[in-house]
């Protein structure tokens, strides 16, 4: 269904996100030569932190949440017109809110927050925010949907489902800030390697430490610094997806990000850990 105009104002942090995008969190590294890099879409980055398990929020303009729980869906999942389904406690604000407005327009936004699953300065990758209107789902669209969310289809009043129609959508995240259309955000895919990254991640910061630090030689003039001085280089794998790898770097000087991309974007785990061969053996040249 088109509603025209925005489905409700976007919060103060989302909208200052997309004017402000060179401050969304005081000293966030920025990073180093990116404008020749391959990255993925806005479109992409949005539906990869939606589908993922970052934290995630609902908030309904007039509704306060005595219990903050009662704000964050239990599961959640995109449907293939972009519509997103959100598992919410039975008792919560949202599910009597949405019950109680029967047809009328429900607004509402869905805040994502992405940190990073190893321990680095400025934790916080990124956020998306989803804005649009909120509907109970019922019947046999009850069915499906939960079948989608991979929970048991019986009724059980502890559990609300509903469903959020996409009005608009900012994600902003170390690529940026950008504006996503819900047509965009419904045709895009998530990050082929977004189920796990995290575990990726910390396995490279937890085995792979000298490694992670002779990336460093490969930025040549690029790289502010890469000899630490009195304090010894740290690296720390920030994010992965299957363009190529980000590495956070730490030293005498201030911290900065490296984007190295791989030969070609990778698919799989295999695929994943040839790539990585590849960068750790053009390192150690």
């Amino acid at each position: 269904m088109f509603r025209p105009g925005s489905p409700t104002p976007m919060t103060d942090d989302a909208t200052g996100a997309a004017d402000h995008a060179d401050h969304r969190e005081s000293g966030q590294p920025r990073p180093q030569a990116e404008g020749s890099v391959r990255s993925p879409s806005a479109a992409e980055r949005a539906r990869t932190l939606v589908e993922g398990n970052s934290s995630a929020g609902l908030d309904i303009p007039g509704c306060e949440y005595r219990d903050p729980t009662g704000a964050l869906p239990a599961a959640r999942a995109v449907l293939p017109d972009g519509d997103v389904l959100l598992l919410m406690p039975g008792d919560s604000p949202a599910a009597r809110f949405a019950a109680h407005a029967q047809d009328d327009d429900l607004a509402c936004v869905l805040e994502i927050t992405d940190v990073a699953p190893v321990a680095v300065a400025h934790r916080i990758r990124g956020r998306a925010w989803v804005a649009g209107w909120l509907t109970p789902v019922r019947g046999d669209d009850r069915e499906t949907g939960l079948a989608l969310l991979e929970r048991p289809v019986e009724p059980d009043p502890r559990w609300t489902l509903l469903r959020l129609e996409v009005g608009e959508v900012l994600v902003d995240d170390l690529w940026g800030a950008e504006h996503v259309e819900p047509e965009e955000f419904a045709r895009a895919a998530p990050d082929p390697l977004a189920g796990y990254e995290a575990e990726l991640l910390q396995h490279l910061a937890a085995a792979h430490g000298d490694q992670m630090r002779r990336l460093c030689s490969l930025l040549g003039e690029d790289a502010p610094s890469c000899s630490g001085g009195r304090r010894p280089l740290m690296a720390a794998p920030l994010s992965l997806d299957r363009f190529g790898l980000r590495v956070r770097f730490t030293g005498e000087g201030p911290a900065f990000d490296a984007r190295f991309d791989f030969p070609e974007p990778v698919t799989c785990h295999e695929d994943l850990r040839r790539a990585m061969h590849r960068l750790f053996e053009a390192a150690e040249r």
